[in-house]
């Protein structure tokens, strides 16, 4: 399906940069200086942030910016959901593509000029480059390995700089305007996976995402690993929604972790003493640790135990949150089947 976004050789398309926060006091004016230092026209671009309601001095922040530049405004997110920010966002922005910046990434003086340029080339529905992931301490040093190997980001394409062409999700992504016209808005009571969700639904639309290596963001991991273990539990409950909710997932490697810790568990508890249970547990560390020193050769050999434990951490976290997932939304579904739609500006207007 192709798109109706301006051609470059005609007339630049208006874009929204949407950022959504909620106390980022450590990560907002460098996210707002990489949003407002783009090399794309100045009269053809706005910023909006959506806060969800900050109590770290990112309002401040985002009331002084926004008093020194015009194109820059902020708005509530009374929800607290980056979904119901975005969303927020969507539905305020004059920009004809809309595109989502992260606030613990940096992006280059380009970005949005390639989005641009890589949507009206493909007439894709959504399009992003891939999760290039820096690091500034130790621990992030050691989670940049371990999300480097297969054995820590599964299937993923969108995590593979040297990957081009359609796939089933981008990083963060750009949108024109009329997709969410056509496949909806984000889900607002997602907490996490609302852009898998949102790309699925492209998908059985009939639309297409691009990745692009022209299309770089440099993404901060997390800095400890309580601080994963939090974020991949959540990660793995979100998963397990959008399974319930749509009923099936673009490919199997959500579930596998999952999958993995029940069998673990199943083993522990009936078969403990097991040759079979021992041989298996003793098989998954080595290929853990030659995952980790196959890495961090290219890292620190310092950083082998720490990457070898970020391993089962990033498993484990991940299945103990999709088996909560499961159950509490099995329990409590907190979705409509049909998604809002944003109104056209001609029906609008």
């Amino acid at each position: 399906m192709v798109l109706p976004v301006s051609s470059q050789s005609d007339s630049l398309p208006c874009v929204t940069i949407a950022i959504p926060c909620l106390n980022e006091i450590a990560h907002i004016e460098q996210c707002l200086d990489d949003a407002l230092g783009q090399d794309y026209p100045v009269d053809r671009i706005q910023v909006i942030v959506a806060d969800g309601g900050s109590t770290d001095g990112t309002h401040g922040v985002l009331e002084r910016r926004s008093g020194q530049v015009p194109r820059l405004s902020w708005l509530e997110n009374p929800d607290r959901y980056q979904s119901a920010g975005l969303n927020a966002i969507i539905r305020a922005a004059s920009g004809d593509v809309i595109v989502r910046f992260d606030v613990h990434c940096r992006y280059p003086k380009d970005y949005v000029r390639h989005c641009a340029e890589v949507m009206a080339r493909t007439g894709a529905m959504n399009v992003g480059g891939a999760q290039r992931t820096v690091a500034r301490t130790r621990f992030q040093r050691a989670l940049r390995a371990a999300l480097n190997s297969p054995l820590g980001i599964g299937g993923a394409r969108y995590k593979r700089k040297d990957q081009e062409g359609y796939v089933d999700t981008v990083f963060l992504g750009a949108f024109n305007r009329h997709v969410f016209e056509v496949v909806g808005l984000y889900d607002p009571h997602a907490a996490t996976n609302e852009d898998a969700e949102l790309n699925q639904r492209i998908l059985e639309s009939g639309g297409r995402i691009y990745l692009s290596g022209e299309i770089v963001a440099e993404y901060f991991p997390r800095d400890s690993l309580f601080a994963l273990v939090r974020q991949y539990f959540r990660y793995g409950a979100g998963r397990a929604r959008t399974l319930l909710k749509r009923k099936k997932l673009p490919r199997l490697s959500p579930a596998v972790p999952f999958l993995a810790t029940l069998f673990g568990a199943l083993l522990v508890l009936f078969a403990p003493k097991a040759s079979l249970t021992w041989i298996l547990f003793s098989i998954y560390a080595a290929v853990a640790l030659a995952e980790a020193i196959r890495h961090c050769a290219r890292e620190s050999w310092a950083l082998i135990p720490v990457v070898w434990i970020i391993f089962p951490t990033l498993h484990l976290s991940h299945g103990l949150g999709f088996a909560y997932g499961l159950a509490r939304y099995l329990w409590a579904p907190n979705w409509s089947l049909e998604p809002e739609r944003l109104v056209p500006r001609e029906v609008r207007h």
